[in-house]
């Protein structure tokens, strides 16, 4: 019988995935650096200064003051649920 090699591919350990993704800044954090991998870019003007606003988890451009959220565009953008479940 021919060897599973999805069962015995390499992976992430339980430990070493809570260690990088255990909590919701640690998450909020990974999904960041993988949308913008060379830091914030506004999705409208590609402008790279930004503040993030308190009152919601939006990221503001600084010049045409376009709004984006961490998780709009993504898997996430329709869950109301928090990215560590």
């Amino acid at each position: 019988m021919a060897k599973n090699q999805v069962k015995f591919q390499k992976g992430i350990s339980i430990h070493g995935f809570m260690k990088l993704y255990g909590t919701e800044e640690q998450c909020q954090r990974r999904l960041f650096d993988m949308r913008w991998p060379t830091g914030y870019r506004c999705p409208k003007c590609h402008y790279d200064k930004y503040c993030q606003l308190h009152s919601r988890a939006l990221f503001q451009c600084n010049k045409c003051h376009h709004q984006a959220s961490l998780i709009s565009g993504t898997l996430f953008a329709h869950s109301k649920l928090p990215l560590t479940i």
